[in-house]
């Protein structure tokens, strides 16, 4: 689980972190620095709301029924899905974009007052942060109730992230976001699948769902969790050595979709030229 929460949290941490580094490139170069703590504030802001709904759902849930658990894991673990889902289709979409994007909407907000401008950075920052909040806890439910692992994964990924924006604001790095997008996503769609396939599961815990206990395959004997390349499955690919049926058919199935359409080639507009009329004499 490891690698999977480092790569959530260096995925979401480096989206914020490049939004955050655009809108300070903006204002320095402008030289609207006065507006920098404007956009901090917003940042702080974010950052603390994305903290305090991890928390509450990470620790307000735990003095609920297993039963109950159970089906708002599941639930939460759907939504986060859907969330990383939506984020990554929306990220290959304006990845080329989103500079230009953030620099109208921080101009137009640097006119408007500070407010506006705290505003700017809080939405821009805070929707990573919601995102990462709630896949925080789907990881956790994931990891058996654990906080220690998710949260070192999530860390790290995120410090990295940091670093990351920090050296393409000063230049010290060049980076093809495209690309990194791209292997992310990719990356990340196969983590959402196994997000995916435990919160199926623990809808089925919760009796919400059939089939717990029709097993699509049992491996607990070649391939247990608890072994060193079971561990190491669990942690690339979400791993479960008992799979039920309905689990295996929504992992495929997400994946069958979900990565067939991130990968298939977008169409490029082309604008057809029309004939100059040709007037007669």
């Amino acid at each position: 689980m490891l690698f999977s929460n480092a790569l959530l949290g260096l995925r979401e941490g480096f989206e914020a972190a490049l939004v955050v580094s655009i809108l300070i490139a903006f204002l320095v170069k402008t030289g609207q620095r006065a507006s920098l703590k404007w956009v901090w504030a917003g940042v702080g802001m974010a950052v603390a709301l994305s903290v305090t709904v991890g928390a509450v759902l990470t620790y307000g849930t735990s003095s609920l029924s297993f039963q109950t658990q159970e089906l708002v894991g599941g639930a939460l673990s759907i939504v986060a899905v859907a969330l990383v889902t939506g984020m990554i289709f929306w990220m290959r979409a304006t990845a080329r974009t989103i500079a230009s994007d953030l620099r109208g909407k921080l101009s137009e907000a640097v006119v408007l007052g500070p407010l506006a401008v705290i505003g700017v950075a809080f939405l821009s920052v805070g929707r990573e942060g919601l995102e990462t909040a709630v896949f925080f806890y789907a990881a956790v439910q994931t990891a058996g109730g654990g906080t220690s692992q998710p949260l070192i994964g999530f860390v790290a990924g995120i410090l990295f992230a940091v670093i990351l924006g920090y050296l393409l604001y000063r230049g010290s790095v060049r980076l093809n976001l495209t690309k990194f997008f791209q292997i992310t996503g990719v990356l990340l769609v196969i983590v959402a699948a196994g997000v995916l396939g435990y919160g199926v599961h623990d809808l089925q815990e919760g009796r919400f769902l059939p089939g717990l206990e029709t097993l699509a395959f049992d491996l607990s004997g070649p391939i247990p969790e608890a072994s060193w390349y079971g561990t190491l499955l669990k942690g690339l690919f979400n791993y479960s050595q008992q799979t039920t049926v309905l689990q295996a058919v929504t992992w495929v199935s997400y994946v069958a979709v979900v990565l067939t359409l991130f990968l298939w080639p977008r169409r490029t507009p082309h604008h057809t030229v029309h004939p100059t009329p040709v007037r007669s004499s």
